[in-house]
């Protein structure tokens, strides 16, 4: 590693991260004397056909400084969702089990078939999001069922996306409310809302936490376990769980992560941090402090290279469109957008800007500008900026009326499949 980063000196390096040589050096030289350091990063790293490497480099900057496995210190994704951890802990990721245990693995689709019911289980993994939506495009996928995602406007290059949805057989959406996606929908089922429901949520901090319902579901709407057990009973299935904590009993039996973690045990303390090493132990707030599941114990450096984005900037789109989500509206905002005071403060899309890149345009803040990329053209009101770059955009991806990932790329990195949503070549016009 230390070979490999000589490759890398601080001067070639400051005109690609735009920061001089001596700041990159002297910010370097601070973290790596600092008593301890704490690395939290968000989407704008992940998003990106090399995001897999942007993550490892933070992995390999917090082994080589000593700051993994003691107080202070650690690398803490910014998750979008308060659940992706639990989420992605029990396998919704197309090339794991529960435990992030590979289906490619003979043994564990044994051990997983048996505690299932299952004469076998297969070991091809899934597809991601992007990857469904190009099978469904091109007729490979003919049926859907989306529970709780708005892919019509959350995923890149959204006009393809919307018309693979178009061109399925058969779309069932269950949600808690009539998302844009559910327009698209044969069967819509009403979903109950976190304040309605009990369960468990697991943050980036390990903390499993359980969730109680504070009101009833309106209407006809049902918790989301409850609407998956009954259409497998009418699927054939012989399930009997009786409610959350059922769930929560078999997730225990086949996920060691959650060892001494009961439910009556979140009953009584709300929530319990893993690894829990005995039932009284509030949970482990340090890991890796002795050593890495690995065969030798020790952690692995992971070296990475400079890649370019897969688009880069040219003449006929000379800018850089960044996009992600705004203080007053998350995610698509199909339930941010409905809160009125969120609404009153956000009603409507804009697009930053740089002040300089706007007067290079011969615009103003509230000036309508078009932004146009390989996949798609919008128009949106300007919003002057001085904290982003110039020749660089953003533009939130909440508002139907503009949708962001209209224009967004959907290039994959090759290892995470995670889209290029963060960066896209764009032309911005005068409108």
């Amino acid at each position: 590693m230390r070979a490999h980063l000589r490759a890398f000196p601080p001067e070639e390096m400051a005109p690609i991260c735009g920061i001089p040589a001596d700041s990159l050096r002297q910010v370097a030289r601070d973290f790596a004397r600092g008593r301890a350091g704490m690395i939290f990063w968000g989407m704008g790293v992940s998003q990106h056909t090399h995001g897999t490497d942007n993550a490892r480099c933070l992995i390999d900057l917090a082994l080589m400084t000593g700051n993994v496995g003691r107080p202070g210190t650690g690398l803490h994704p910014l998750r979008g969702q308060n659940n992706v951890q639990g989420a992605s802990d029990a396998g919704l990721i197309p090339m794991f089990f529960p435990d992030y245990k590979s289906v490619a693995d003979p043994d564990q689709r044994a051990r997983f078939a048996a505690a299932w019911g299952a004469d076998a289980l297969p070991e091809a993994p899934g597809l991601t999001v992007v990857e469904i939506m190009n099978a469904a495009h091109r007729g490979d996928i003919r049926a859907m069922y989306i529970a709780g995602e708005n892919p019509a406007m959350s995923d890149p290059d959204t006009t393809h996306v919307r018309a693979a949805l178009a061109r399925l057989d058969f779309l069932v959406s269950q949600d808690i409310f009539l998302t844009e996606t559910a327009m698209f929908a044969d069967v819509i089922l009403p979903a109950a809302a976190l304040a309605e429901k009990g369960g468990t949520v697991t943050n980036t901090n390990r903390q499993v936490q359980i969730a109680r319902p504070a009101v009833m579901p309106p209407g006809e709407a049902r918790p989301d376990w409850q609407i998956t057990i009954e259409l497998g009973k009418r699927l054939g299935m012989t399930w009997d769980y009786a409610g959350p904590h059922a769930v929560f009993a078999e997730m225990t039996g086949v996920m060691a992560s959650l060892n001494n973690i009961t439910w009556e045990r979140l009953e009584r303390e709300n929530s319990v941090t893993y690894p829990s090493l005995t039932p009284t132990d509030p949970g482990q707030a340090i890991v890796f402090g002795n050593g890495f599941p690995r065969p030798s114990g020790r952690a692995r450096f992971a070296p990475a290279h400079i890649l370019p984005p897969d688009e880069a900037p040219d003449a006929d789109f000379p800018m850089v469109l960044t996009t992600g989500r705004q203080l007053e509206h998350w995610h698509t905002g199909s339930m941010t957008r409905r809160a009125r005071v969120l609404d009153a403060l956000e009603p409507g899309p804009t697009v930053a800007i740089h002040p300089d890149t706007l007067a290079g345009l011969d615009a103003a803040p509230g000036d309508a500008l078009r932004l146009t990329t390989r996949r798609g053209s919008l128009e949106v009101e300007a919003r002057a900026d001085t904290a982003l770059a110039r020749d660089m955009v953003f533009l939130p991806f909440a508002y139907v009326e503009a949708a962001a990932n209209i224009l967004t790329n959907p290039a994959l990195d090759p290892v995470g499949k995670i889209a290029e949503v963060k960066f896209a070549a764009v032309r911005v016009e005068k409108a």
